[in-house]
C-alpha cells in the first residue's frame, strides 16, 4: 500500500486576469470573486457535450457591479467574459476560456410589477419558474416555456431567445421583451426599447458608443432589408442570433436594439435587467393525450391538431416513454397515460387547449374526442386511443414527466448515451414528418439508437443520437452528423438551430447567412464589442478581428473522461453518469433536491458540481503512480503520525477542494432518485472520504458519529444519568469546543425497555424458530434503529401498540447496528462489517417468513441500497418494510380493525387536521409513501394533508455539526419553518416521519412533532 498522492491541477490563471481581479477587488465591486480550481470546474460545463475551464467566476450583486467588471477590464484587452445564468445551454453557449459572470446567485430580484399595463421588470438572474410563482396569484405568467424552467434564468432565456411548448401561440422570449438594461464591454449602461426611426437617427448622430451602434444597425437593418427577408426562413422559430429582421419594424417604423441583444448569447452585452410583458393565465385548460401505433403516425397526425387551433402539440417517442416508465416520475402520470389493451403505444401527442370560455373549450374537446374515437375504432391515422384531463394539477404532472424525460435520456443503459448536438432543428411543420423520416434514415445509416421528442406544432423536434464520446471514432461522428443535418434542414427549408442557440455550432453561421449578411453581423459585433471581449467565438467575430469561431470539434467532457481508467470509472460510476442536465439546480425550496445547493447558491455544492469535481479528481489521480486496476481505500495507507503531519501541511492539494464540496453534502440521497440519471452523491461521497482519510487525519466528531450505535445502547440503559451531563451547559460547551458537535439529543426517558416492560415482545431467534408456521403468521418483527429506539422511544412504543391493536403480536428484534452513520462518514471498512453482521441476522428472520418493519424510512432504505452496494450477493434477500408499506398491505382481518377505528364513535381525533411533513429520503425514494400515509389515515377516520416541503436541514447528524449549523438553520427556514408556523396559526398539528426532522423542529420550535404512527396508535386505542 502507498500513500494517497497530493494532486496538483497544474493550471494557472494568466497574469492579465490576475491583475484584473486584483483591481476589481480593490474597487467598489460588491460581488463575489472566485478563482479556485473547484469553482472554475463547476462552471466549465453546461448541459452540452463540451468542457471549457474559465479563468475565474464572478457573481455580481447588481448593475453597478456589471459596470465595474466591464470598465475595469477595459485596461486588459485580453480579458474576456461570458455571462451565465442557469447553465442549462445544450450547445456550450456560456462556456468560455475567459471569465464567467454568473448573475444567478445575487441578481435574482423581481423589481417591479405593473398590473394595469401588464408587465414586470426583473433582474437577469431570476429563474423562470420563480417569476411565474410570483405572478400566479395575480393571474399572470411569463409565457415562453422550456423544459429547464425550474433552473433556467430570464437572462439565459434572453441570451438564447428561448422558447418551447406553446410557442405557436405564445412565441419566443423576444416576443415578450419590452426593454433591456444592458452593460457594454466598456462598462457603459444602455437602455433599449422600441423607438422611432427618427429617434434612432438622432442617436446615430451622437459620438458615443450607443451612437456608433445605432449607425451600424440602421445601415444594416434598413439598407439590407430585402436581402434579410429573403434569407430568414418564414418559421415560428425564426433565426436565433442577431435578429436582423425584427430589430427594424417597417410597419411601425421603429428600431429596437433589444431584438439584437435577445438571442445574441451574451456576445454583445451583459443583460442586467429586463422589462417583460406578461400573459393572463387562461381560466380553463384541457390536455388530450393521443396514443399512436407508430411515432411516424404521431408526427403525421399533428397538423390536424394544429388546424383545430390547439394551443400546443408536444410529442414523444417510445424511447422516451419507456425511460419515463422506468423512473419514479411515472407513478404520478400512470393513470393519466394508460396502456391500450391489445395495442403497443409507440408515440404520444400531448395536445393542449386553453380558453376563458368553458363552453368553448368543452365544445372543442368534444369535437376532437369524437374524431379521435372514430379514428381509433376505424384504425385511421395510427390512433389507438386517447385520454382527456381538465385538471391543472394533472396536466402539470404530465408536463413534469415530459420535462424530466429530457434528462432521462441520459439514463439509457450502456456506454452510448443520447446526447444533444443537432437536436433543435426547425422546419415548416408541414415538412416535419418527411424531414424526421429522412433524419431517422440518416441515423440508421450510422447504426445509431436515438430518442425523439419536441414541439411538432412549431416544426421543432429534439433528436438525440446515442453515442459514446469516449470512443474517438464515435466522437468524430458528431462532426459528420452535424454536417449532414445542416444539409438536411436546408433541403426542407429549415434551421439547424431552431430553439437552443448556436454556441459551438457557430461555425455553420457564415455558410447559412452568406458572405454579405455575415459581414453585416460582424459589423454589428464590431459596433457593440470592437475588442471581442463578450463571449468571443460565439455567433460571429468583429469585422477586423482575426479571432476564430468555436467549432463542433472543440474540446468535450469526453476528451477528459476518456483518460480516466475504466476501474476508476466503475468504482465512481454515479459521478461519471452525470450528463449536466442541471435538475439539481431546481430553485423550488419545497423540492427536496439538493438542499446544500439551495442554501449556498454555489454550483460546487450541487450533485452536478460534486460529480464534476470527482471526475477531475479521478483524472488527476490517474496521472500519479497509482494502481489503475482498482480504486478503493484499501490501496492507500499512512500512519496516524503522517496523517497529522499531512493535515498541518500548507501544501495545496486538489483533494482538499473536493473534500470541501463533499463535506457540505447532507447525504439526504434526494439526488439518487430525483436526478434523471441517478447521480447518487452520498455513494461516491462515502467512497471519496474513505480514500481521502487514508492521507489526512479525521476530525474527532467523525469517530463520535461512527460509534453512535455502540454508545447509544449503552447510555440508554441509564438515561437519567447521561442526560444530566448531556444537558449541562459546561458539558455542552466542552462537546462544542472539542468535538464540534452542538445540540446533542437527549436519550429517551423512560427508555424503550421500561416502556415495553408490560408487553411480551422479547422473543429470541430460538423461540421464533420453534414456533409453528401458523403461530409465526401472527407475529410482526420490529427492526430497531439507533435513533428511534434510544432517542425517540415513544415512536417505537406506538408502533408496537399499533401492531397489537391490529390483532398481531409484536416481536422486538434485539438491536443490531444499521451502519448508516458509518457509511455517511466514509468508514467503509467498518460499515462493511456492520452490514455483513446485520444482514446475517435479518436473513435468518426472513427465512422464517416473518414480516419485518422499521419505523425510520431512511434507515430501512439503507438496507436496500447501501447494503446491496457494499455486500453484493452477500446481502441476501431479506426485506425490511417501512411502516407505510406494511400498513398499506394489511391482511383483511387487520384492515377491518383499521376501518373499525375510522367508524368508531369514540374517535375524537376525527375533527383535527394533521399536516404531514415527510422525510426527504423517504418521499423521493418511495414516491407513494405520502399518499400511503394519507390513505391509511383516511381508513382510520383521520384527516391528513400532505405539505410540500424540502429538506429540514438536519439529515442525520449534519445539523448537529458546528460547522454546518448556520446552513442547517437556513435550510430549515427555506420551507419547513413557514409550514410549521402556519400550522400553529391554523391550529393544525404537524406530523413528521423522519427522526431527524422531528429533532430539527424540536430544536427550533421547542416542540417535538409526532410521528404519524403515534396518532394512528391513539386512534386505534379509542375503539
Amino acid at each position: 500500500m502507498t500513500a494517497l498522492p497530493i494532486l496538483s491541477p497544474r493550471d494557472t490563471i494568466n497574469a492579465d486576469v490576475r491583475a484584473f481581479l486584483d483591481h476589481l477587488r480593490e474597487s467598489k465591486y460588491a460581488g463575489d470573486i472566485e478563482f479556485s480550481y473547484a469553482s472554475r470546474l463547476a462552471v466549465a460545463t453546461d448541459n452540452s457535450i463540451y468542457q471549457q475551464l474559465p479563468q475565474a467566476v464572478l457573481h455580481p450583486r447588481g448593475t453597478d457591479d456589471l459596470g465595474l467588471i466591464a470598465s475595469i477590464a477595459s485596461q486588459w484587452p485580453s480579458v474576456s467574459f461570458s455571462a451565465r445564468g442557469g447553465g442549462t445551454g445544450t450547445n456550450g453557449q456560456s462556456l468560455t476560456p475567459g471569465v464567467v459572470v454568473d448573475t444567478s446567485r445575487y441578481m435574482n430580484k423581481i423589481l417591479e410589477y405593473n398590473a394595469d399595463e401588464g408587465w414586470v421588470r426583473v433582474q437577469s438572474g431570476v429563474v423562470k419558474d420563480a417569476l411565474n410563482d410570483y405572478l400566479r396569484p395575480m393571474g399572470y405568467f411569463f409565457s415562453p416555456d422550456l423544459s429547464t424552467s425550474n433552473r433556467a434564468t430570464v437572462g439565459g432565456m434572453i441570451s438564447t431567445d428561448a422558447s418551447g411548448q406553446g410557442s405557436l401561440v405564445y412565441g419566443k422570449t423576444s416576443d415578450h421583451v419590452l426593454g433591456l438594461r444592458s452593460v457594454l464591454a466598456n462598462g457603459e449602461l444602455i437602455e433599449t426599447q422600441p423607438i422611432s426611426v427618427e429617434q434612432a437617427k438622432e442617436i446615430a448622430n451622437e459620438e458615443s458608443s450607443l451612437g456608433r451602434i445605432m449607425r451600424q444597425v440602421l445601415a444594416t437593418a434598413i439598407d439590407k432589408r430585402q436581402q434579410i427577408l429573403a434569407k430568414f426562413p418564414r418559421l415560428n422559430r425564426f433565426l436565433t442570433g442577431y435578429d436582423l429582421e425584427h430589430v427594424y419594424n417597417d410597419e411601425k417604423q421603429t428600431i429596437d436594439l433589444s431584438r439584437l441583444i435577445t438571442g445574441a448569447e451574451g456576445s454583445l452585452a451583459f443583460v442586467a435587467e429586463a422589462k417583460l410583458n406578461i400573459t393572463k393565465i387562461p381560466k380553463y385548460t384541457a390536455l388530450v393525450n393521443v396514443k399512436y401505433d407508430l411515432f411516424e403516425s404521431a408526427l403525421r397526425h399533428a397538423p390536424s391538431m394544429i388546424e383545430a387551433n390547439a394551443t400546443s402539440v408536444e410529442t414523444v417517442d417510445s424511447t422516451v416513454l419507456n425511460l419515463a416508465r422506468a423512473d419514479i416520475v411515472w407513478h404520478s402520470v400512470a393513470d393519466l397515460i394508460t396502456d391500450v389493451e391489445g395495442k403497443t403505444m409507440l408515440g404520444l401527442n400531448m395536445v393542449e387547449y386553453n380558453s376563458d370560455d368553458k363552453n368553448e373549450i368543452e365544445a372543442k374537446i368534444a369535437s376532437l374526442s369524437e374524431s379521435l374515437r372514430q379514428s381509433a375504432e376505424n384504425g385511421d391515422d395510427g390512433v389507438i386511443g386517447f385520454q382527456v384531463t381538465y385538471s391543472r394539477s394533472d396536466i402539470n404532472k404530465i408536463y413534469g414527466m415530459r420535462k424530466k424525460s429530457v434528462g432521462l435520456l441520459g439514463k439509457t443503459k450502456g456506454s452510448q448515451k443520447p446526447i444533444a448536438f443537432a437536436e433543435d432543428t426547425a422546419v415548416p411543420p408541414e415538412n416535419l414528418a418527411d424531414f424526421i423520416m429522412e433524419f431517422r434514415d440518416l441515423l440508421d445509416s450510422h447504426g445509431l439508437q436515438y430518442g425523439m421528442f419536441g414541439h411538432v406544432d412549431a416544426g421543432v423536434l429534439h433528436v438525440r443520437p446515442a453515442l459514446d464520446l469516449c470512443d474517438i471514432e464515435q466522437e468524430l461522428l458528431v462532426n459528420t452528423i452535424s454536417d449532414q443535418v445542416v444539409a438536411l434542414v436546408a433541403k426542407y427549408g429549415g434551421l439547424m438551430w431552431g430553439e437552443h442557440g448556436k454556441g459551438y455550432r457557430s461555425e455553420y453561421a457564415p455558410a447559412f447567412f452568406g458572405e454579405d449578411l455575415y459581414i453585416e453581423l460582424r459589423k454589428i459585433k464590431s459596433a457593440f464589442d470592437p475588442l471581442n471581449k463578450m463571449n468571443p467565438g460565439k455567433i460571429c467575430t468583429p469585422l477586423d478581428s482575426d479571432a476564430t469561431l468555436v467549432k463542433v470539434a472543440d474540446t468535450k467532457r469526453a476528451t477528459f473522461d476518456r483518460t480516466i481508467p475504466i476501474a476508476f470509472k466503475q468504482e465512481f460510476e454515479p459521478a461519471m453518469s452525470c450528463n449536466g442536465n442541471g435538475l439539481c439546480f431546481n430553485y423550488d425550496t419545497s423540492s427536496p433536491m439538493c438542499p446544500s445547493s439551495k442554501i449556498t447558491s454555489d454550483r460546487r455544492h450541487s450533485p452536478k458540481g460534486r460529480a464534476g469535481l470527482i471526475r477531475e479528481w479521478l483524472r488527476l489521480l490517474s496521472r500519479e503512480d497509482v494502481d489503475s486496476t482498482a480504486l478503493t481505500y484499501k490501496q492507500f495507507h499512512s500512519s496516524w503520525w503522517q496523517k497529522l503531519r499531512n493535515g498541518k501541511s500548507k501544501q495545496a492539494d486538489f483533494s482538499h477542494e473536493v473534500f470541501e464540496a463533499m463535506n457540505g453534502c447532507l447525504a439526504c440521497k434526494s439526488c439518487s432518485s430525483q436526478c434523471p440519471v441517478g447521480v447518487d452523491v452520498p455513494d461516491f461521497r462515502a467512497r471519496f472520504l474513505s480514500i481521502y482519510y487514508q492521507r489526512y487525519a479525521r476530525p474527532l466528531k467523525d469517530y463520535f458519529v461512527a460509534n453512535v450505535e455502540t454508545l447509544a445502547p449503552a447510555m440508554a440503559k441509564f438515561p437519567r444519568f447521561f442526560n444530566f451531563f448531556l444537558d449541562a451547559g459546561v458539558i455542552k460547551g466542552a462537546i462544542r469546543k472539542t468535538i464540534g458537535y452542538v445540540d446533542a439529543p437527549l436519550l429517551s426517558q423512560p427508555n424503550l425497555r421500561v416502556r415495553l416492560e408490560n408487553v411480551n415482545c422479547d422473543k429470541d431467534l430460538k423461540i421464533l424458530k420453534s414456533m409453528s408456521e401458523q403461530d409465526r403468521s401472527k407475529h410482526v418483527v420490529v427492526v430497531q434503529d439507533p435513533f428511534t429506539s434510544f432517542y425517540d422511544a415513544e415512536c417505537v412504543e406506538h408502533l408496537v401498540k399499533v401492531i397489537q391493536a391490529l390483532g398481531l403480536k409484536p416481536v422486538l428484534l434485539p438491536f443490531s447496528p444499521n451502519g448508516k452513520a458509518q457509511h455517511v462518514k466514509g468508514f467503509l471498512d467498518r460499515f462493511e462489517k456492520t452490514a455483513s453482521t446485520t444482514a446475517g441476522l435479518l436473513n435468518e428472520i426472513a427465512s422464517l417468513n416473518l414480516p419485518m418493519i422499521g419505523i425510520d424510512a431512511s434507515l430501512v432504505l439503507c438496507y436496500r441500497d447501501e447494503y446491496t452496494k457494499i455486500l453484493g450477493d452477500r446481502r441476501g434477500h431479506f426485506e425490511v418494510l417501512t411502516a407505510t408499506e406494511w400498513l398499506s398491505n394489511l391482511a383483511a382481518p387487520q384492515k377491518a380493525k383499521l376501518l373499525a377505528a375510522g367508524s368508531s364513535e369514540g374517535n375524537d381525533l376525527r375533527d383535527k387536521q394533521y399536516n404531514l411533513l415527510a422525510h426527504c429520503t423517504e418521499k423521493t425514494a418511495l414516491p407513494k409513501s405520502e399518499q400511503q400515509w394519507q390513505d391509511v389515515f383516511r381508513q382510520a377516520g383521520l384527516n391528513l394533508q400532505i405539505k410540500a416541503v424540502g429538506c429540514c436541514g438536519m439529515a442525520g447528524t449534519y445539523g448537529h455539526e458546528l460547522e454546518q449549523l448556520n446552513n442547517s438553520k437556513g435550510i430549515y427556514d427555506l420551507s419547513w419553518s413557514g409550514v410549521v408556523q402556519q400550522s400553529k396559526v391554523d391550529n393544525q398539528e404537524i406530523l413528521a416521519t423522519g427522526y431527524s426532522c422531528r429533532s430539527q423542529v424540536k430544536r427550533f420550535e421547542s416542540e417535538r412533532p409526532k410521528h404519524p404512527i403515534e396518532v394512528l396508535s391513539m386512534a386505534l386505542q379509542q375503539q
